[in-house]
C-alpha cells in the first residue's frame, strides 16, 4: 500500500512538473508549442485539470512557503510583514479564485471579441488561448515566494512574456480571418492585461491588509479551525 502511495505521488509530481515544462516551452519555442496545442484541440476540462491546476498548485505552494517562512517586504513605508498560517491559507485561496476568474472571464471576453471580428469561435478555443497564453505569468509567480521582490515585478515580466507568446497563439487557436487576426490579438492582449492587473491589485492589497473588515471577519472564522 505504501509503495502504491509513493508511486501515485511520484506520478502526480511528474505530471505537475511536465506542465511547468510546457509553460517554459511556450516562452522559448512558441510557434511549435502553439502548433501542438492547436492540433490537440483539448477540452476546457482537460486544460484546467491537466495543465492549469498542476501549474497553479506548484506556484501557490511556493508562494505559501515564502509567506509562511519569510513574510513580505513592502519597503520603507510599510516595512516587513509576517503572516501566520490562517492568513497564508486565506491568501492562497483568494489567489486561486482570482486566477480562475481571470481565466474564465478572460475566455468569455476573448470569445466576444472574436464575434465582433465576424468570427465564429467556441468558448473552448478562447479558453485554450487564454489558459496557455497566460501561463508565463503564472509561471513567474514563483518569484512571489521571495520577500524582497514586489508582487508587481513577476506580474509585469510575466505579462510581457504572455503578450509576446499570444502573438503566435491567438491566430493559431482562434483561427480568425487573416485581416482580423492582428486586431483580435491586440484587443485580447489589452483586455487580459487589464483583468489580470486588477486581480494582482486585489491580491496585493490583501497582502497589505487593506480590506480590514473583510479580512478580520474571514480570519475570525478560519483561525479557530487551525487551533484545534
Amino acid at each position: 500500500m505504501r509503495r502504491a502511495n509513493v508511486l501515485s505521488f511520484g506520478l502526480q509530481t511528474a505530471k505537475q512538473f511536465s506542465q511547468m515544462i510546457k509553460a517554459i516551452l511556450l516562452i522559448f519555442d512558441p510557434v511549435r508549442s502553439w502548433d501542438t496545442i492547436a492540433q490537440d484541440k483539448r477540452s476546457v476540462t482537460f486544460i484546467l485539470t491537466a495543465f492549469l491546476l498542476p501549474l497553479l498548485a506548484l506556484t501557490l505552494l511556493a508562494e505559501a512557503y515564502g509567506l509562511s517562512n519569510w513574510g513580505k517586504n513592502f519597503g520603507d513605508v510599510i516595512g516587513h510583514k509576517q503572516y501566520n498560517r490562517p492568513e497564508v491559507v486565506v491568501y492562497v485561496a483568494l489567489q486561486l479564485v482570482a486566477t480562475l476568474l481571470v481565466l474564465f472571464i478572460g475566455a468569455k471576453l476573448l470569445k466576444a471579441l472574436g464575434d465582433t471580428f465576424h468570427g465564429r469561435h467556441t468558448y473552448t478555443q478562447a479558453f485554450c488561448a487564454v489558459a496557455y497564453g497566460l501561463s508565463p505569468m503564472f509561471l513567474l509567480r514563483f518569484l512571489d515566494a521571495f520577500p524582497s521582490i514586489s508582487p508587481w515585478v513577476p506580474w509585469a515580466i510575466g505579462m510581457i512574456l504572455s503578450v509576446a507568446i499570444m502573438y503566435h497563439g491567438v491566430p493559431r487557436v482562434m483561427e480568425p480571418d487573416p485581416p482580423h487576426a492582428f486586431g483580435l490579438y491586440i484587443t485580447s492582449a489589452l483586455l487580459l492585461a487589464m483583468t489580470s492587473g486588477l486581480a494582482r491589485f486585489l491580491t496585493y492589497w490583501w497582502l497589505l491588509g487593506k480590506f480590514t473588515t473583510v479580512q478580520k471577519a474571514i480570519l475570525d472564522f478560519v483561525g479557530p479551525l487551525f487551533a484545534r
